[in-house]
């Protein structure tokens, strides 16, 4: 099955709340990716106003700046939702 984000909800600081068409939903924490990765396209995420602008578009949550991840990557760095503490 091709993963597909049907719902994304901002939660608090960089984490978002995403169901997914196979029926799951995951607490993802994108403050690593965020903060880790060098490339510029990650630096305006770094901005809580901006990190919160988000849209569902092509199947997965994408940015103003353009900028998207892939939900098979959002879906790999999620935990289960009922896991999450």
């Amino acid at each position: 099955m091709i993963l597909n984000v049907k719902k994304a909800v901002y939660l608090k600081d960089y984490v978002l709340k995403v169901t997914f068409n196979n029926g799951e939903t995951r607490i993802i924490d994108l403050e690593p990716t965020i903060f880790k990765d060098p490339l510029p396209l990650f630096v305006p995420l770094r901005e809580k106003d901006f990190f919160q602008q988000f849209e569902i578009k092509f199947n997965t949550i994408c940015w103003k700046n353009d900028f998207d991840l892939a939900p098979e990557f959002l879906y790999e760095i999620g935990v289960p939702a009922d896991e999450a503490a």
